[in-house]
This record gives C-alpha cells, structure tokens and sequence, in this order.
C-alpha cells in the first residue's frame, strides 16, 4: 500500500513530461498575449491562476479586444464546461470519505492531460496524485507564457510569427484527429467554420461583438448537433477512458526514456 507521499512524487515524476508539454504551447500562448499588450508578469500570472490554453487565448485576444467582462465570463465557462464532466467522472472514482474541499481542491486541479493519467493510473484515484501532477505541469506552462512575453522582445521578427503559427497548429491537433474518427464531429468543425465567416458577414449579427457571436453560434451549433447525433454515455466513457489511457502511455514511455538515459 502506497502512502501519500509516494503516490505524490509520482504525480510530480507522471506530470513533468506534461510540463514540457505545456512550456512548448505556453512559449506560443506568450508571444501572442504579447501582441495584446501583456507583461511577462500578468502573463505569468494568468497562467499560473488558469491553465487552459484555448480559454487563456480567447481571454486575452477578447481582452484586448475590449469585450464586456460578462461576455468574457460566458465564454471562458462555454469553452471549459468539459472540465466539470471530468470533475463529475473523476470525484465519483476516489476513496468514500474524502471531504468536500477535498474534492473541490481537485475539480480546480484539473486539466485534459492531468484528468487523462489520474483516471488511467491503476487503483483508485487519490487527490494526492492529481496535486502532485499539477504542482510539476502548471508551473512550466506558467514560465512558458512568461518566457514568451518577454523572448518575443528579443527574437527576430521572423521567428516570432513562425512561432506564433503554432498555437494554431495546437487548435488543429485538437480538432482533426477526432474530426477524423467521426464524422459527426467533422460536420460540426465544417458547420462551425462555415458559420463563423457568415456571422461576420451578414447583416445584424456581424454587428454584434465578437464574443456574442461566439457564445450564439457555440450554444446554437453544438445544441444541433447534440439533437441530430446523440451519444451513449457508454460510449463517452468509453472515449474519456480510451483517451486516458493514451496519455497515460505517452507519460509511461517518456519516463521510461528518461530512466534509459539516466542509466547510459
């Protein structure tokens, strides 16, 4: 039987290569809050008090775009609902008796690749491990953003925008490869798209703000597609479960690698 310190610098060993992770896209996410105006320290701090890498983007490009802190507040909950299905999953899964802050302390603790190695990891989940993990990865994603901010005064120009490019190619990982395995969710991508350019065309919506915009057409499409191709909750833990175990893997090949090195 592990104790709890054991089981939390295996979270800290499990959430480094996450970390690492984390500072690559943060080192993106920083070079574009720099083009809004923020300082290596607010950046920092925003990323160390929120973590979500979409979530951060749409908050600081809608930021500096003057939007209305309620629309902010709408939007930043639309993108992160995933995170309290997660909480749910992953808080019916710990040990009987662990208390309400408990809990709580985790929900907040959570991202996609911490809940994916804590609801993977064999045995049943303890918050002492998803600490551990946070304390490693958050970090590194906060430095990330800090180095971003402030490297992108001294890198060429050049590089900059390349290294602005991959933010993007993040979104694109994030969409293609379940876009891929269903089609449903492909129609939704392509729907998205194709309404987001209307939206910003057509008479009276166009007029509206970009972050109103954004909250009508998210609840509209993704209600529509919840209606016309509904899932199993099976097949959503099965999903959840499948992808937890791939991360799961990836961290488990990773430390394998590095104990290979230490060795040679």
């Amino acid at each position: 039987m592990e104790d709890n310190r054991t089981i939390f610098r295996h979270g800290m060993r499990d959430g480094l290569p996450i970390g690492l992770g984390y500072f690559a896209v943060a080192f993106s996410l920083g070079i574009a809050a720099r083009g809004y105006g923020f300082s290596p320290f607010q950046g920092f701090l925003a990323s160390l008090l929120t973590y979500a890498s979409a979530g951060q983007y749409m908050g600081f490009s809608l930021y500096a775009a003057n939007t209305a802190l309620i629309e902010l507040i709408v939007l930043t909950f639309i993108i992160n609902a995933r995170y309290i299905l997660m909480g749910f999953a992953l808080n019916q899964r710990m040990p009987a008796g662990t208390p309400l802050g408990t809990r709580m302390l985790v929900g907040t603790c959570i991202t996609d690749e911490i809940f994916g190695i804590t609801i993977a990891r064999p045995g049943v989940p303890t918050p002492y491990y998803t600490f551990g993990a946070l304390i490693t990865a958050v970090p590194m994603w906060a430095v990330g953003t800090a180095l971003g901010i402030s490297m992108g005064n001294i890198l060429p120009a050049r590089i900059v925008s390349a290294l602005s490019v991959a933010l993007f190619g993040m979104f694109l990982a994030v969409i293609i490869p379940p876009s891929r395995k269903d089609k449903a969710v492909a129609g939704a991508v392509i729907v998205s798209f194709a309404c987001s350019l209307a939206a910003g065309k057509l008479p009276v919506i166009s007029d509206l703000s970009q972050g109103n915009r954004t909250i009508i057409l998210t609840v509209l499409i993704s209600a529509l597609f919840a209606v016309l191709f509904p899932r199993s909750e099976e097949a959503a833990e099965k999903e959840i479960m499948g992808e937890a175990e791939k991360i799961s893997e990836d961290v488990e090949m990773y430390s394998r690698a590095e104990g290979g090195d230490a060795d040679e």
